[in-house]
């Protein structure tokens, strides 16, 4: 499993996460890759891609757009919906997920994002620079639009401190 940063316009993520100390040493046993969508990270399964999130919630909430998980090749799930998943068991993902949007990228940051209307089929297309990937979704983030871990869910109460 992989778990995509997506950085916010303007920023070096590859290069603020390794010029940092406190997150060269939440990273220490990973090996991040820079890619046309941005900084892809190898773990072993959801928890601990969770659990890396949690660590980097400082980084995530300052210098990127969102966090995807890759359920399967070419397709990630939200943030929202990994939560859901993993901690909750509210839901169990299948072959298919009613609520899905399809981000397109270019340089490492999101330019479009758009909704597949649950029922219907919109495969990704797009090219090596500029790549599309299915995201899969909450219902609430399919209607209001995805961010990243909301500061309750990464335990922050309050200010931008570094941890």
């Amino acid at each position: 499993m992989n778990v995509l940063f997506l950085p916010k316009e303007g920023v070096a993520l590859y290069r603020e996460l390794l010029n940092s100390e406190t997150s060269r040493d939440a990273l220490r046993f990973y090996r991040p890759v820079e890619t046309p969508s941005g900084v892809a990270i190898s773990v072993a399964s959801l928890g601990s891609a969770l659990s890396l999130v949690a660590d980097l919630r400082w980084y995530v909430r300052r210098y990127m757009h969102g966090v995807l998980f890759e359920i399967s090749p070419g397709v990630c799930c939200s943030y929202g919906l990994a939560r859901e998943v993993y901690f909750d068991r509210a839901v169990t993902l299948g072959e298919s997920w009613e609520f899905r949007l399809i981000y397109r990228m270019k340089d490492g940051r999101v330019i479009r994002e758009e909704q597949v209307m649950p029922g219907t089929d919109r495969p990704c297309s797009g090219t090596k620079e500029s790549p599309e990937i299915e995201v899969w979704c909450t219902e609430d983030e399919f209607h209001l639009g995805i961010s990243g871990p909301a500061e309750e869910d990464a335990g922050i109460e309050g200010g931008e401190e570094k941890p």
